[in-house]
């Protein structure tokens, strides 16, 4: 495998750079893709499902996504495999392959995460919204060590990936490499 390919896990669900997710693994390509990140210490790429995607043409991933590392495992009372992951940097998928047991890689060029020179003033009340649901979601609070309710990066990054809006819409915000648009459509649902 190349230096910049990278296997890839598509979800409804997206992490974004400073993100931890949660996640249950177990249909097998997701295993042998988890077992080799860890004993490689390497990572793979969270993507976004694009619903209106062609499968079999590998179009039903967004072309943005999330390199990730393993932080944590567990095997779960269930029997399955429980992992954390940490979001590290956006990625541009290309070249999606698919392999043996259907587990896809891409070749995966880093960018730049969005421009947001904001002050946490033009993040209010954003901030104490997002602190409101860690206080009451013990299950996503548990997952930072340190929030960073004061950095309007990580502030509207969790909010990207908490917002219920379809995957297209976030990849429009993440392209767009600037967190003005973001911010006025979460004003407007926040007030």
């Amino acid at each position: 495998m190349s230096n910049n390919r990278f296997p890839l896990f598509p979800l409804s669900a997206h992490l974004l750079p400073e993100g931890r997710m949660a996640l249950r693994i177990f249909e097998p390509r997701y295993l042998r893709m988890v077992k080799e990140a860890c004993a490689e210490n390497k990572g793979f790429v969270m993507c976004m499902l694009n619903a209106n995607g062609d499968k079999s043409a590998n179009e039903h991933i967004h072309k943005i996504g999330t390199y990730a590392t393993v932080v944590d495992f567990d095997m779960l009372d269930d029997g399955l495999l429980g992992i954390k992951v940490a979001g590290s940097h956006l990625v541009e998928v290309e070249d999606i392959a698919v392999e043996h047991d259907e587990l896809r890689t891409g070749v995966c060029n880093p960018i730049d995460s969005w421009n947001c020179d904001l002050s946490t003033q033009q993040i209010a009340p954003m901030d104490e919204r997002l602190k409101e649901i860690f206080g009451n979601y013990e299950e996503l609070a548990s997952l930072y060590d340190e929030p960073k309710f004061d950095s309007p990066n990580w502030v509207l990054n969790r909010w990207l990936e908490l917002l219920p809006v379809d995957g297209s819409q976030k990849q429009h915000f993440l392209e767009q490499r600037e967190c003005t648009n973001l911010l006025k459509y979460l004003s407007t649902l926040i007030g």
